[in-house]
Protein backbone atom coordinates (compact mmCIF):
# COMPACT_ATOMS: atom_id res chain seq x y z
CA UNK A 1 0.00 0.00 0.00
CA UNK A 2 1.99 3.53 -1.46
CA UNK A 3 1.29 0.51 -0.20
CA UNK A 4 -1.49 0.16 -0.33
CA UNK A 5 -3.95 -2.32 -0.58
CA UNK A 6 -5.91 -2.60 -3.42
CA UNK A 7 -8.17 0.39 -3.24
CA UNK A 8 -10.78 2.00 -5.47
CA UNK A 9 -13.11 4.40 -3.73
CA UNK A 10 -12.41 6.36 -0.53
CA UNK A 11 -14.01 4.62 2.09
CA UNK A 12 -16.05 7.38 3.98
CA UNK A 13 -16.74 8.53 7.33
CA UNK A 14 -19.19 9.95 9.30
CA UNK A 15 -16.72 12.87 10.02
CA UNK A 16 -15.88 13.66 6.47
CA UNK A 17 -17.61 16.69 5.09
CA UNK A 18 -19.56 16.56 2.15
CA UNK A 19 -17.48 18.05 -0.98
CA UNK A 20 -18.81 20.53 -2.80
CA UNK A 21 -19.52 21.33 -6.67
CA UNK A 22 -15.95 22.89 -7.31
CA UNK A 23 -14.25 20.00 -5.56
CA UNK A 24 -15.77 17.30 -7.24
CA UNK A 25 -15.32 18.57 -10.98
CA UNK A 26 -11.32 19.18 -9.22
CA UNK A 27 -11.34 15.51 -8.01
CA UNK A 28 -12.97 13.93 -11.26
CA UNK A 29 -10.56 15.91 -13.52
CA UNK A 30 -7.60 14.77 -11.30
CA UNK A 31 -8.87 10.91 -11.48
CA UNK A 32 -9.22 11.44 -15.04
CA UNK A 33 -5.77 12.74 -15.88
CA UNK A 34 -4.23 9.63 -13.07
CA UNK A 35 -6.25 7.32 -15.54
CA UNK A 36 -4.75 8.85 -18.87
CA UNK A 37 -1.47 8.29 -17.54
CA UNK A 38 -1.96 5.28 -16.69
CA UNK A 39 -3.61 3.94 -19.40
CA UNK A 40 -1.06 5.18 -21.91
CA UNK A 41 2.11 4.23 -19.68
CA UNK A 42 0.72 0.62 -19.86
CA UNK A 43 0.02 0.74 -23.67
CA UNK A 44 3.48 2.33 -24.47
CA UNK A 45 5.42 2.31 -21.17
CA UNK A 46 6.29 5.52 -19.40
CA UNK A 47 9.31 6.68 -21.53
CA UNK A 48 7.73 7.05 -24.44
CA UNK A 49 4.74 8.87 -23.09
CA UNK A 50 5.02 12.79 -22.74
CA UNK A 51 2.66 14.68 -21.06
CA UNK A 52 1.06 16.60 -23.86
CA UNK A 53 -0.27 12.92 -24.83
CA UNK A 54 -1.72 12.27 -21.37
CA UNK A 55 -3.49 15.96 -21.69
CA UNK A 56 -4.87 15.41 -24.76
CA UNK A 57 -6.36 11.54 -23.69
CA UNK A 58 -7.81 13.17 -20.59
CA UNK A 59 -9.07 16.10 -22.83
CA UNK A 60 -7.51 18.77 -20.55
CA UNK A 61 -5.15 21.61 -21.15
CA UNK A 62 -1.55 20.94 -20.43
CA UNK A 63 -1.97 23.93 -18.09
CA UNK A 64 -4.44 21.83 -16.36
CA UNK A 65 -1.99 18.91 -16.34
CA UNK A 66 0.12 20.76 -14.17
CA UNK A 67 -2.68 21.85 -11.81
CA UNK A 68 -2.65 18.79 -10.69
CA UNK A 69 0.54 16.86 -11.28
CA UNK A 70 4.31 17.76 -11.37
CA UNK A 71 5.50 15.38 -13.76
CA UNK A 72 3.98 12.63 -15.52
CA UNK A 73 5.89 10.20 -13.81
CA UNK A 74 3.14 11.60 -10.98
CA UNK A 75 0.41 11.33 -12.95
CA UNK A 76 1.02 7.48 -12.50
CA UNK A 77 1.56 6.74 -9.24
CA UNK A 78 -1.44 8.78 -7.92
CA UNK A 79 -3.47 5.63 -8.31
CA UNK A 80 -1.33 3.80 -5.46
CA UNK A 81 -1.30 7.51 -3.64
CA UNK A 82 -5.16 6.92 -3.70
CA UNK A 83 -5.05 3.62 -2.01
CA UNK A 84 -2.65 5.17 0.70
CA UNK A 85 -4.98 7.78 1.47
CA UNK A 86 -7.66 5.44 2.04
CA UNK A 87 -5.95 3.11 4.02
CA UNK A 88 -5.44 5.85 6.67
CA UNK A 89 -8.76 6.95 6.72
CA UNK A 90 -10.18 3.58 7.21
CA UNK A 91 -7.68 3.40 10.18
CA UNK A 92 -8.25 6.16 11.65
CA UNK A 93 -12.06 5.73 11.40
CA UNK A 94 -11.52 2.07 13.98
CA UNK A 95 -13.29 1.63 16.85
CA UNK A 96 -10.19 3.17 19.91
CA UNK A 97 -10.84 -0.30 21.66
CA UNK A 98 -8.56 -1.89 18.65
CA UNK A 99 -5.34 -1.82 19.15
CA UNK A 100 -2.93 -0.61 16.61
CA UNK A 101 -2.39 -3.87 14.70
CA UNK A 102 -6.10 -5.21 15.15
CA UNK A 103 -7.04 -1.71 13.37
CA UNK A 104 -4.71 -1.75 10.86
CA UNK A 105 -6.10 -4.86 9.70
CA UNK A 106 -9.58 -3.59 9.93
CA UNK A 107 -8.54 -0.91 7.56
CA UNK A 108 -6.92 -2.87 5.15
CA UNK A 109 -10.17 -5.34 5.16
CA UNK A 110 -12.18 -2.46 4.90
CA UNK A 111 -9.93 -1.09 2.11
CA UNK A 112 -10.05 -4.48 0.49
CA UNK A 113 -13.65 -4.54 0.41
CA UNK A 114 -14.57 -1.21 -0.51
CA UNK A 115 -12.35 -1.95 -3.85
CA UNK A 116 -13.75 -1.09 -7.27
CA UNK A 117 -13.57 -3.64 -9.72
CA UNK A 118 -10.54 -5.10 -7.91
CA UNK A 119 -8.89 -1.47 -8.07
CA UNK A 120 -7.44 -2.76 -11.69
CA UNK A 121 -5.94 0.90 -11.87
CA UNK A 122 -4.28 0.28 -8.89
CA UNK A 123 -2.76 -2.91 -9.10
CA UNK A 124 -1.46 -1.40 -12.86
CA UNK A 125 0.27 1.09 -11.06
CA UNK A 126 1.95 -1.30 -8.77
CA UNK A 127 3.07 -3.62 -11.92
CA UNK A 128 4.61 -0.61 -13.40
CA UNK A 129 6.14 0.71 -10.88
CA UNK A 130 8.07 -2.65 -10.04
CA UNK A 131 9.25 -2.60 -13.73
CA UNK A 132 9.87 0.89 -14.50
CA UNK A 133 13.19 2.83 -12.73
CA UNK A 134 11.59 6.15 -13.41
CA UNK A 135 8.92 6.13 -11.10
CA UNK A 136 10.73 4.47 -8.29
CA UNK A 137 11.82 7.73 -6.68
CA UNK A 138 8.10 9.13 -7.06
CA UNK A 139 6.95 5.88 -4.91
CA UNK A 140 9.41 6.36 -2.77
CA UNK A 141 7.92 9.76 -2.12
CA UNK A 142 4.22 8.72 -1.53
CA UNK A 143 5.30 5.68 0.77
CA UNK A 144 7.40 8.47 3.23
CA UNK A 145 4.27 10.87 3.49
CA UNK A 146 2.11 7.68 3.97
CA UNK A 147 4.36 6.57 7.07
CA UNK A 148 4.29 9.90 8.47
CA UNK A 149 0.60 10.30 7.87
CA UNK A 150 -0.07 6.00 9.55
CA UNK A 151 2.35 6.92 12.29
CA UNK A 152 0.01 10.51 13.16
CA UNK A 153 -2.39 8.39 13.36
CA UNK A 154 -1.38 5.65 15.72
CA UNK A 155 -0.08 9.04 17.90
CA UNK A 156 -3.33 10.14 18.21
CA UNK A 157 -5.38 7.06 18.81
CA UNK A 158 -2.51 5.84 21.81
CA UNK A 159 -2.16 9.43 22.91
CA UNK A 160 1.71 10.79 23.47
CA UNK A 161 4.40 8.76 24.10
CA UNK A 162 6.45 8.87 27.23
CA UNK A 163 10.04 9.52 27.01
CA UNK A 164 10.90 7.93 30.59
CA UNK A 165 12.50 4.34 30.92
CA UNK A 166 8.89 2.53 31.98
CA UNK A 167 6.64 4.37 29.22
CA UNK A 168 3.87 4.31 31.27
CA UNK A 169 1.42 5.57 28.54
CA UNK A 170 2.51 2.18 26.82
CA UNK A 171 4.72 3.61 23.90
CA UNK A 172 7.96 5.36 23.48
CA UNK A 173 8.27 8.13 21.27
CA UNK A 174 9.87 6.44 18.85
CA UNK A 175 6.94 3.55 18.36
CA UNK A 176 4.50 5.09 16.02
CA UNK A 177 6.80 5.66 13.41
CA UNK A 178 8.60 2.66 13.92
CA UNK A 179 5.36 0.98 14.12
CA UNK A 180 4.10 2.68 10.97
CA UNK A 181 7.50 2.23 8.69
CA UNK A 182 7.40 -1.89 9.68
CA UNK A 183 3.61 -2.56 9.20
CA UNK A 184 3.31 -0.87 5.96
CA UNK A 185 6.58 -2.71 5.05
CA UNK A 186 5.08 -5.90 5.99
CA UNK A 187 2.00 -5.05 3.59
CA UNK A 188 4.42 -4.28 0.31
CA UNK A 189 5.90 -7.48 1.12
CA UNK A 190 2.67 -9.42 1.07
CA UNK A 191 1.41 -7.27 -1.64
CA UNK A 192 4.42 -7.94 -3.54
CA UNK A 193 4.15 -12.04 -3.10
CA UNK A 194 0.14 -11.99 -3.95
CA UNK A 195 1.02 -10.21 -7.11
CA UNK A 196 3.66 -12.59 -8.05
CA UNK A 197 0.71 -15.24 -8.01
CA UNK A 198 -1.26 -13.74 -10.93
CA UNK A 199 -1.43 -16.02 -13.49
CA UNK A 200 -0.91 -13.16 -16.47
CA UNK A 201 -0.79 -9.77 -16.91
CA UNK A 202 -4.56 -8.48 -17.15
CA UNK A 203 -5.21 -11.14 -13.90
CA UNK A 204 -5.59 -10.56 -10.23
CA UNK A 205 -4.58 -13.15 -8.06
CA UNK A 206 -7.54 -13.91 -5.55
CA UNK A 207 -8.38 -11.90 -2.74
CA UNK A 208 -8.62 -14.70 -0.37
CA UNK A 209 -5.11 -15.40 -0.72
CA UNK A 210 -4.18 -11.83 0.27
CA UNK A 211 -6.35 -11.80 3.28
CA UNK A 212 -4.51 -14.75 4.63
CA UNK A 213 -1.09 -13.49 3.41
CA UNK A 214 -1.72 -10.05 5.47
CA UNK A 215 -3.51 -11.99 8.49
CA UNK A 216 -0.16 -14.39 8.32
CA UNK A 217 2.09 -11.37 8.73
CA UNK A 218 0.34 -9.18 11.06
CA UNK A 219 0.32 -12.01 13.31
CA UNK A 220 4.13 -12.10 13.00
CA UNK A 221 4.43 -8.28 13.89
CA UNK A 222 2.13 -8.88 17.15
CA UNK A 223 4.29 -11.69 18.03
CA UNK A 224 7.43 -9.68 18.07
CA UNK A 225 10.38 -10.42 15.71
CA UNK A 226 12.82 -11.23 17.69
CA UNK A 227 13.51 -15.04 17.28
CA UNK A 228 16.76 -17.02 19.33
CA UNK A 229 19.19 -17.94 16.75
CA UNK A 230 20.11 -22.09 16.40
CA UNK A 231 22.74 -22.98 18.73
CA UNK A 232 25.44 -24.46 17.34
CA UNK A 233 26.76 -28.27 18.55
CA UNK A 234 29.70 -26.78 20.56
CA UNK A 235 26.98 -24.57 22.65
CA UNK A 236 25.65 -27.62 23.68
CA UNK A 237 26.06 -28.65 27.47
Amino acid sequence: MAVSVPAGTHPRTDAEPVLGRRERKKLATRAAVREAALRLSVRHGVENVTVEQIAAEADIALRTFFNHFSSKEDAVVAASAAGADALIAAFRARPRTESVLQALRGAVLVVMDDSDATSHDHLEALRLIRTAPSLVPHQLAILAAEEKALADAITERLGPGDSGPSAMSGHTPIYPMLCAATALAALRLVLDRWLDQATGPDTAPPLDALRGEIDQALAELAAGLDRPGIRAASDNP
